[in-house]
């Protein structure tokens, strides 16, 4: 019976309420930072980090006091915790957990060395000032052992029911049938290689083609392995939200399909995004403000037993449990994905930077295997979790919605600004636009950021949260995050443009800065993600070249990479090249050919279709041009920033209905994860090759890749542009008995190159 010392304590010891405020606490990073600085103050014979184990009650405990003191009179033991701003922000409860760690390493200090009594000492560092608050206390070896006694009573109870679950779960999974009588053409295949790399824990880079069962395919393989590689966890990881719909569906058919009499006792829970799953957002999580924030840990156990009990966990059942305890349901999910065997989230769960389900991993050392699926997405998601901007703009709006105390914080930001915009502004920009891209951050923005950071810190501890101050607050900490990592992996630039006022009658004009920090290469932020996992397994469709993921992803030495055969024939469909240039040049002249091929289609083989372009701009272009030569069409148009309800209403037209002519955008949420079988969906016309504007940004990017990898061109456009091509192709065919047409409009489809990152079978 083994637990982490911190992992104790966040179960057995917390009391009271939920303490987050709407004011940021320090990142993973700078608590690292807070904790080095204070143990480089100590005197000599001082050791950090320092390792303590021990039992009680048949409990192994192992974990690392932040200090350790031998040669003190009396000997101390001390654990630092870092914190912004006003001590005040930590809460009652946090303070108790707090001392309840320090206490657990302080009994397990007297247990090792048979000492009587132990100094504690629990210090809090102000990670900006580097101000330091000391509590201490004297305490003897039987007050500690009592407490420390009391903590593990609590968690034996339930470590004892989890190793009864976890015995159950590891023997069903050993019995684990598939839910089918037999596996589709070429599945077995892919659950195979899944499993091989599981057993010999590596890296798994899987294309496997649209329609295969490539979820159920991978998930099947995946239970398999746990109790062989005594995995303790797996993490089923999406880029968007539409792919949870067949994880889910996947799993509830692996578990329906147990061998035994009862349902396969494995837990499984839906990872949310707070702002779905909050019944309060206009309130912090906190008990003073919100209700269900309210006696949160004190109602948690009730409530953490019923989960474990319901096992099957997803968003609408984690809401319902939540409502029957008075606590808040995002916040339940956060605590069950620390006690369920399969994980259902975003990618950001486990590749950001302050990622839940990495945290956990590293805390409780598991054995991990995430899944991550549409994997072809993970580079651009990782890049977007690195990059940041700060506006001039965002600035200005926050300085009016300022206190007066605040001012001076304003002034100085802004001076700092125009020094910048002075610093890189030019006489031939003629008022255009300008980007400049920078070898470093500025430090001196930098620095007025910091005191930007202290000021709104502190005011926002004591007073009402203004959101203006609020948002250019966690804008400002993200940014200056990224800058303290900065490095090759990522570009600085800023950027100028022209804006217009008027003072004292007359008309001013001047410049207003934009400063971002880009993540071009993810792989050397998110390496570590990979090495900490027992084996993980990327699959997509397009996962072609592996040279291109490799790189960027920064994947494991021993990856493997493993293309799985079609089970379609080419015969399934009809792959036409009507050679006509959609380049941004002739996008007018394209539109005649593209109406008249897809009415004599239309007209010939009635049905529902699909039309991807490149930009809503191309599309509603189409769409009226449709509209005019061809009015009896009826047209469904996708448009910008549909509702997640809207984007399903734009589905649910082609499964209920036939005869539909959609236009939707290339490299949408309608472009890949979703499923439209047999005459649901008949045939796809793809305008263009998808590629990315060309800018000054993707100028850069190309360089930055060309100089690390030598196909910057190449890894900035074609590939990314090819991947959106085929998997838009891929909503045709999804089912050994699916037939239809499939259109690549742009003549520059024929080239060879191209030709050969097309799907093989679709010629073969």
């Amino acid at each position: 019976m083994k637990v982490a010392v911190r992992s104790l304590c966040e179960f057995a010891a917390r009391t009271g309420s939920l303490e987050y405020r709407y004011t940021p606490s320090p990142s993973a990073e700078e608590g690292i930072a807070g904790h080095q600085w204070a143990q480089s103050q100590r005197p000599a014979g001082y050791q950090a980090e320092y390792l303590l184990e021990g039992a009680c009650l048949g409990v192994q405990l192992r974990g690392r006091a932040d200090g350790y003191h031998a040669e003190a009179m009396p000997v101390y033991l001390e654990e630092i915790k870092t914190h912004r701003g006003d001590l005040s922000r930590i809460g009652a409860g946090q303070h108790r957990l707090h001392w309840a760690q320090l206490k657990v390493y302080g009994a397990l200090l007297c247990q090792r060395d048979g000492l009587e009594e132990v100094k504690l000492r629990l210090v809090y560092v102000d990670i900006s000032s580097h101000q330091e608050t000391v509590e201490q206390a004297c305490m003897t070896r039987a007050e500690l052992m009592a407490e420390l006694e009391a903590l593990c009573r609590r968690f034996k109870a339930w470590h004892r029911q989890e190793q009864q679950h976890r015995g159950e779960r590891d023997q069903a999974l050993q019995q684990l049938r598939f839910p089918f009588a037999g596996f589709r053409p070429h599945q077995r295949s892919l659950s195979e290689t899944v499993y091989k790399a599981a057993s010999t824990r590596r890296t798994l880079l899987l294309e496997a083609p649209t329609g295969l069962g490539k979820t159920l395919g991978v998930l099947f393989p995946a239970l398999m392995a746990m109790p062989a590689q005594q995995l303790d966890r797996l993490f089923v990881l999406t880029a968007r939200t539409t792919g949870r719909e067949p994880v889910l569906a996947s799993l509830q058919q692996l578990v329906d399909s147990s061998s035994s009499a009862s349902p396969l006792p494995l837990r499984i829970v839906e990872l949310t995004a707070k702002e779905k799953a909050c019944e309060y957002p206009d309130r912090a999580c906190h008990g003073d403000s919100c209700p269900l924030a309210s006696g949160f840990f004190d109602r948690l156990p009730a409530a953490r037993e019923a989960a474990a009990q319901a096992r099957w966990l997803t968003r609408q059942r984690l809401q319902q449990l939540a409502a029957e305890h008075a606590i808040c349901p995002y916040y339940l999910g956060q605590e069950m994905a620390r006690w369920s065997d399969v994980v259902v989230g975003d990618v950001n769960h486990y590749f950001d930077r302050q990622a839940l389900l990495y945290g956990l991993t590293r805390q409780n050392r598991w054995r991990v295997m995430p899944l991550v699926d549409e994997a072809h997405n993970l580079v651009d998601r990782a890049r977007g979790m690195y990059s940041a901007r700060l506006r001039q703009a965002d600035v200005s709006i926050a300085k009016r919605a300022a206190p007066k105390s605040l001012a001076p914080t304003f002034e100085a930001l802004q001076r700092t600004w125009r020094r910048l915009i002075k610093t890189y502004d030019s006489e031939q920009a003629n008022g255009e636009p300008l980007t400049r891209y920078l070898e470093e951050v500025p430090g001196e923005l930098n620095r007025a950021l910091q005191r930007l950071v202290n000021d709104l810190t502190a005011y926002m501890t004591e007073h009402a949260v203004v959101p203006e101050l609020q948002t250019l607050l966690f804008d400002a900490l993200g940014f200056m995050r990224l800058a303290d990592d900065f490095g090759e992996h990522s570009l600085c630039s800023v950027t100028l443009v022209s804006r217009q006022s008027r003072q004292g009658g007359r008309a001013r004009r001047g410049r207003l800065a934009t400063l971002a920090i880009d993540n071009v290469v993810p792989g050397d932020l998110i390496a570590e993600r990979f090495k900490a996992a027992h084996a993980c397994v990327l699959f997509s469709a397009t996962l072609t070249p592996t040279r291109f993921y490799r790189d960027l992803l920064s994947l494991p030495p021993r990856t493997v990479a493993q293309t799985i055969a079609s089970p379609f024939r080419a015969a399934q469909v009809e792959v036409r090249y009507p050679r006509i240039s959609t380049r941004y040049r002739d996008r007018d002249r394209s539109l005649a050919p593209i109406a008249q091929r897809v009415s004599r289609q239309y007209a010939a083989q009635p049905g529902n279709y699909l039309i991807y372009l490149s930009s809503f701009a191309y599309l509603q272009r189409l769409q009226h041009h449709l509209a005019a030569v061809a009015p009896s069409l009826p047209l469904h148009a996708q448009q910008a920033g549909m509702r997640e309800a809207e984007r399903e209403a734009f589905i649910e037209v082609f499964r209920r209905q036939r005869g539909v002519v959609g236009l939707a955008m290339l490299g949408g949420v309608f472009a890949e994860g979703i499923d439209l079988p047999g005459d649901a969906l008949v045939g796809v016309y793809i305008a263009t090759l998808g590629l990315p504007p060309f800018g000054h940004f993707k100028q850069a990017q190309a360089a930055r890749l060309q100089a690390r990898f030598g196909q910057g061109d190449d890894d900035t456009y074609l590939y990314p542009g090819l991947q959106k091509v085929v998997q838009a192709a891929g909503r045709v065919i999804r089912s050994p008995d699916d037939n239809g047409l499939i259109e690549l409009l742009d003549d520059r489809f024929t080239a060879p190159k191209l030709q050969a990152l097309l799907p093989g079978w679709w010629k073969a």
